[in-house]
């Protein structure tokens, strides 16, 4: 089933309803170039498939076939409950088979990277680079203090995790009712937990429109998909990344706020080969505008 939707740079995307083997339904976008290196894009927490990526012209231009889905719970894909960081790679396979794609890259951001990480994991055969950006450590990290640095409206959630999923699903439900009514709040509510460089790019009207529809489409009907990201990275993700053998780039700005800078320190001590890049003056929103290179380099041959 294809659904139409224009996008607010006026392209038009299809959203394509792919099925899963358990019969659940997953939301999926394509752009760009339709014969180029398939890419997945994975979104953060909350977000869904339509959050922030380079124009169609730019894709285009660097010969790339963007991917992006809503995970389980979010936008128009349907919920697995008691999901693991893990699991996303069989909907990430099931997607790339209904859409005839072999082999390809993934990229994370923020809440994607530790998805993008378990692909890059547990799909060696599939994947040929991967690349997590801003990423979260596992919460077991040994060695590493988890919250060191971390703003407190995310200490607050992921303590939560702890006392179970109602707790997290009470604080999180009353947030989501708040920006389902004004989408634009969690955007302004931005500026008051972030460093200086993040506010100048969440103070550009583009990046604030993108991330308005994101926030707007990922909690359109329920908060299920970021009750379930928080308790994912919470527990037991379902695999090490020390398992990951395919080229994988670690990039981070050294002042964010929501997953600290030590988080991609720790994973690039413990992924082999791992390309670790630590921006300085930028933090958590510096991801937007590195893409386009990360992109080059994910495709790289």
């Amino acid at each position: 089933m294809n659904l139409g939707r224009r996008g607010s740079r006026g392209e038009i995307a299809l959203t394509q309803l792919v099925v899963a083997p358990d019969g659940r339904r997953l939301a999926v976008e394509q752009r760009g170039e339709p014969d180029g290196h398939a890419v997945f894009l994975l979104h953060g927490t909350p977000g869904s498939r339509v959050g922030p990526s380079p124009r169609a012209t730019v894709l285009y231009r660097l010969g790339i076939r963007l991917i992006t889905f809503d995970r389980p719970g979010y936008g128009r894909s349907d919920r697995l409950e008691g999901r693991r960081v893990a699991d996303v790679a069989a909907d990430v396979v099931t997607i790339a088979d209904a859409l005839g794609v072999g082999r390809f890259a993934v990229v994370g951001r923020s809440g994607g990277a530790p998805h993008a990480l378990a692909c890059a994991a547990l799909l060696p055969d599939r994947l040929t680079r991967a690349a997590a950006l801003v990423a979260l450590a596992p919460r077991e990290a040994e060695g590493l203090d988890w919250f060191d640095g971390m703003t407190e409206s995310n200490v607050v959630e992921y303590r939560l995790a702890l006392a179970g999923p109602g707790a997290v699903a009470a604080r999180l439900t009353r947030a989501a009712e708040q920006i389902r009514a004004d989408p634009a709040s969690k955007v302004a509510g931005l500026f008051r937990e972030v460093p200086e460089s993040d506010r100048r790019v969440v103070a550009d009207h583009g990046i604030r429109r993108l991330l308005v529809r994101n926030f707007a489409e990922g909690l359109r009907e329920s908060t299920d998909g970021w009750v379930d990201d928080v308790l994912a990275f919470s527990g037991p993700w379902g695999f090490d990344p020390a398992e990951i053998r395919v080229p994988t780039l670690l990039w981070h700005g050294e002042n964010d706020v929501f997953s600290p800078v030590g988080h991609s320190r720790w994973l690039g001590g413990r992924i082999p080969a791992a390309t670790l890049r630590i921006q300085r003056g930028m933090a958590h929103f510096g991801a937007f505008g590195v893409l386009p290179e990360v992109l080059l380099w994910l495709v790289r041959t």
